[in-house]
């Protein structure tokens, strides 16, 4: 079987006690709804960190200030027949402005949810772990 391999990053942007979700166009495999965090592939030539800054703008409709990375998230997924191995990296964010209503098409909301509920409902245990991480770390600040 082909496999390649996909490089994404995201961010959980936070606010208080909450971060931003997003619920993209795109379903699960089973054609659920998916409670994300925001997330996407980098430009060229664009870092890590940019791209989740830039992907946090796009799909969630604010502007945040990089804190720290938390962690990278690893699965493997299948499309069109190949496996593909995927990596995102995920960052703590500081939210700096901007209205989650501000979105892009690829996002059928955003929304603010208290962090430690993230932590328990975003669909993906890897992203569940991010906002748990994230979590954790504004608890030792």
């Amino acid at each position: 079987m082909a496999t390649s391999s996909e490089f994404s990053a995201g961010g959980v942007v936070v606010r208080d006690a909450e971060c931003v979700v997003i619920v993209p166009t795109r379903r699960a495999a089973d054609g659920s709804k998916v409670l994300a965090l925001p997330k996407g592939h980098p430009e060229q030539g664009e870092s890590a960190a940019d791209a989740a800054l830039r992907e946090v703008r796009e799909e969630a409709g604010v502007d945040a200030r990089l804190v720290e990375q938390l962690g990278d998230v690893r699965y493997w997924y299948m499309r069109e027949g190949r496996r593909i191995a995927k990596v995102v990296s995920f960052f703590l964010l500081e939210y700096l402005s901007g209205e989650v209503t501000d979105h892009d098409r690829e996002v059928e909301h955003a929304r603010w949810l208290a962090l430690e509920r993230a932590a328990r409902e975003l669909t993906y245990k890897g992203e569940r772990d991010m906002a748990s991480r994230a979590l954790l770390r504004l608890r030792s600040a």
